[in-house]
């Protein structure tokens, strides 16, 4: 069983087998897509990058470069915000899905955590996750939500008490947690650390590492906070202004001199720099 997309082409669903040799290695490949708001405003010019099945892929750069669009081009939320790509191609096992209807994408396995967290604030924690199974049609539910209370222990604390009154790092786990409610082959995570305390950023970010290497679930992840996010990930990306200026392992980023300086706030020394210096960084000439 397969669902169109809207150019027509069907879309793999979730669990059946990859339908190119490749596939089995590479899960995504994004090729020089640009991206348009209202047919007038780009802001992705020509980005590529490639999400190689069972791994953690970073994401990375400041506000306003481009991330969470790319995200959004990817799980076909580009539509609700007047968006759409209009050059390149989302190569997902094997098919394009750029411009696919959104329950499509997320029928064939690909599920985004927006964010902010996007929870149901009148629903209780319990409700929250069961959302997340609406597109299922098997009988696992119940132990797919052990699953969720054996990451988030304080999740099943919570289970009847409404989601609104949760802390922020609770919804943010929840909105991870509803979203493996869907069982999901490649996980989009937009700045799960953003609003939350160093502990819980460390804690969450765990968790992110452990799901992938327990679950097998591969996961693109967007985030500021660079230093954590290369804690965990295989390999990383580094957009700026709507294009990726650098990429490779994540050892390779870690040594990078421009990366060192002005994504993890060091010197060619070692020692940290000043917030005013970092703020104050000018990027070198191969970033423009």
């Amino acid at each position: 069983m397969t669902q169109p997309t809207t150019a027509g082409t069907p879309l793999p669903v979730a669990g059946s087998p990859p339908v190119t040799a490749g596939a089995a290695q590479t899960l995504l490949t994004v090729n020089n897509i640009e991206v348009v708001y209202q047919d007038v405003i780009l802001v992705l010019k020509g980005v590529s990058l490639t999400v190689p099945k069972g791994q953690i892929v970073a994401l990375l750069g400041t506000n306003g470069a481009g991330k969470s669009t790319t995200l959004k081009a990817i799980s076909g939320l580009l539509s609700a915000e007047e968006g759409h790509v209009r050059q390149g191609s989302i190569i997902y096992r094997g098919r394009d899905i750029a411009n696919a209807d959104p329950a499509s994408v997320v029928q064939a396995g690909i599920v985004q955590v927006l964010e902010g967290r996007r929870i149901f604030k009148h629903l209780t924690v319990e409700e929250n996750l069961r959302v997340g199974t609406i597109t299922r049609r098997d009988g696992a539910v119940r132990e797919d939500m052990e699953m969720v209370y054996h990451y988030f222990p304080r999740l099943y604390e919570r289970r009847r008490q409404l989601a609104g009154y949760c802390s922020g790092g609770e919804q943010q786990m929840l909105a991870i947690g509803r979203a493996l409610m869907v069982r999901p082959q490649l996980l989009l995570l937009d700045e799960p650390s953003l609003g939350l305390a160093p502990m819980l950023v460390q804690e969450i970010f765990a968790i992110v590492q452990r799901i992938n290497v327990e679950q097998g679930t591969t996961i693109l992840l967007v985030e500021q906070n660079a230093r954590v996010a290369l804690s965990v990930a295989h390999s990383g990306y580094i957009m700026e202004n709507g294009r990726i200026v650098q990429e490779g392992p994540v050892e390779q980023l870690k040594n990078n001199p421009d990366v060192k300086e002005f994504y993890l706030g060091l010197t060619e020394s070692g020692t940290r720099k000043s917030y005013r210096d970092v703020k104050a960084y000018r990027r070198r000439k191969r970033y423009m």
